[in-house]
Formats: C-alpha cells, sequence, structure tokens
C-alpha cells in the first residue's frame, strides 16, 4: 500500500474500532485511538506476516504489550484476513467469545495473551533470542503503553535485550502521556525516556508525530538497518487521535462514547479520513 493509502486506512480502521466498542459496551477508546497509526504501518508495509504464514516459523512475530487496546488490534488483524470484522462486532465481549478485553492466543494471528502489563517486552526478547540461536531471519515486534514503563520487568527485559545484541528486536513505545490515573508523568514520572534507553545500550528513534505513517516508515527502516543493538521508538501520540472530544483527555482511557459522542466520533474520523 502507498502512504496515503496507509493513512486513510488508518481512519477507517478507526471507525471498526469505535462499532466494536459500542457493540461490546467497553473498551480502551483512548489508547485504541493512539497506536492506529503504529499497528496500520507494522501489519500493512513492515511486517511479514498473514494469515497464509502464520504458521511458517520465519514469520515475524508481533506482541500488543498493552494488550487493553486490543479493539484497534482487532481491527487491524481482521482487515488483514485473519478473522471477519461482523463476528467480532457481533462477538466482541460476550459470554462465551474468543473476543475478549484483551489479546487471546486462541485466535489466529494473535501469538500471545497479552494485558498483565510489563509481560510484551520480556516474551519478545525471549523470542528475538530463539531467533538468533535458531538462526531465523524474522523481526520481533512490541507495542508497550508508555504508562506501563513503570513495571520493573521492562527493564529487565532492556538490559537483556542489549546483553545479547537482540538486532531483531523492535519495541515500540505509545507515548501519549496519559494513563488511566492521569498523565504519566505524575503517577510516574519519565524524565528523558531516550537518554533512559540509551544508557540501557538500545538505539533510540524518537518520533515527533507518533501518529505519521511517513514519520513511522522511516523510524522502522532505520530499527531494520541498526545492527548489534535493540531498538525503540518512542512515538509520541495522541491520546483519543481522530476526534477532539476524546483528544488528550484521560477520561476516555476507557469510555463508552454515548450516542452523540458517537456521532460526533464517527463524523469527525469520516472527515478526517475523506481529507486524506
Amino acid at each position: 500500500m502507498k502512504n496515503k493509502e496507509l493513512k486513510k486506512l488508518a481512519y477507517e480502521l478507526r471507525q471498526d474500532t469505535v462499532d466494536i466498542i459500542m457493540a461490546g459496551g467497553g473498551g480502551h477508546i483512548g489508547g485504541d485511538m493512539s497506536i492506529m497509526e503504529i499497528l496500520v504501518e507494522l501489519y500493512f508495509d513492515q511486517m511479514h506476516i498473514s494469515p497464509e504464514n502464520q504458521n511458517d516459523p520465519d514469520r515475524d512475530l508481533f506482541v500488543l504489550s498493552k494488550g487493553h487496546s486490543v479493539e484497534a488490534y482487532y481491527s487491524v488483524l481482521a482487515k488483514k484476513g485473519f478473522f471477519p470484522l461482523q463476528e467480532v462486532k457481533d462477538q466482541f465481549s460476550k459470554f462465551g467469545s474468543p473476543y475478549i478485553g484483551h489479546p487471546n492466543n486462541k485466535l489466529p494471528g494473535i501469538e500471545m495473551n497479552s494485558g498483565s502489563l510489563g509481560h510484551g517486552l520480556p516474551v519478545c526478547v525471549g523470542m528475538a533470542l530463539a531467533g538468533k540461536r535458531d538462526d531465523r531471519d524474522y523481526r520481533v515486534y512490541t507495542v508497550m503503553g508508555d504508562g506501563e514503563l513503570a513495571e520493573g520487568s521492562i527493564w529487565e527485559a532492556a538490559m537483556a535485550a542489549h546483553q545479547y545484541h537482540l538486532d531483531n528486536l523492535c519495541a515500540v513505545i505509545d507515548r501519549n502521556h496519559l494513563q488511566i490515573s492521569g498523565n504519566t508523568e505524575d503517577v510516574m514520572g519519565h524524565e528523558n525516556l531516550h537518554d533512559r534507553f540509551a544508557s540501557f545500550g538500545w538505539h533510540v528513534i524518537d518520533v515527533s508525530d507518533g501518529n505519521d505513517i511517513d514519520a513511522l516508515q522511516k523510524a522502522f527502516i532505520e530499527a531494520k538497518n541498526t545492527k548489534n543493538q535493540p531498538t525503540v521508538i518512542i512515538a509520541n501520540t495522541i491520546k483519543g487521535k481522530g476526534a477532539p472530544v476524546m483528544e488528550n483527555k484521560a477520561s476516555w482511557h476507557h469510555h463508552v462514547p454515548s450516542q452523540e459522542e458517537y456521532a460526533t466520533i464517527m463524523a469527525d474520523l469520516k472527515k478526517r479520513e475523506e481529507a486524506i
């Protein structure tokens, strides 16, 4: 896909994501909106993964460490062809459904159950190390929330990734500055994330607009070309990206829109899609 098509797709999938949340009566809408371009760029431009090769040992691997943004993930996987979108809308958060509120590896395309924050990066270190030892050429990607970085297991994994020179590992931080209890800097400040990860031996790429497909594309290409050390992309995103009613508002971390809010959000998303 060309970048213009990817940009439009991000807004199309935002609309699908809102519909999933409305159908299920729950969802982490703010973070869904902030990571959409990251997921779109990964799944439709960067990663070697599809329903056709999902069992190939050389496929690229992805873990959504901030698993509460699963609604966006379902939208992307459905568009990629792993399962039908309508099935997700019909079954999301229903009793006995596999489409639960965090990633479920009983579903095609999902590598691990996630959502217990701090687990994604350590598991991805193991995946990347296995790839090195088995002489595989796959790459491993994970998306973490900035609030998640308060978990100590993240920093243990960061040390290990450097120790084993895992240049097949790329972590992305959804740096939207908000978490369920407010601004990340008030809850557990990160100060200079660039310097912090660099001090752990990582190659650090700052993306000033983490909702910009062009900038993300350049960052992922740079990550692929980085040798002998893991890469982290700090993507400065907007929580609730796409509609002013929810942008940069911690109260939209987990929120089901009212019918009036739904109409406003969908109109805003459609308008931005058409403007592209």
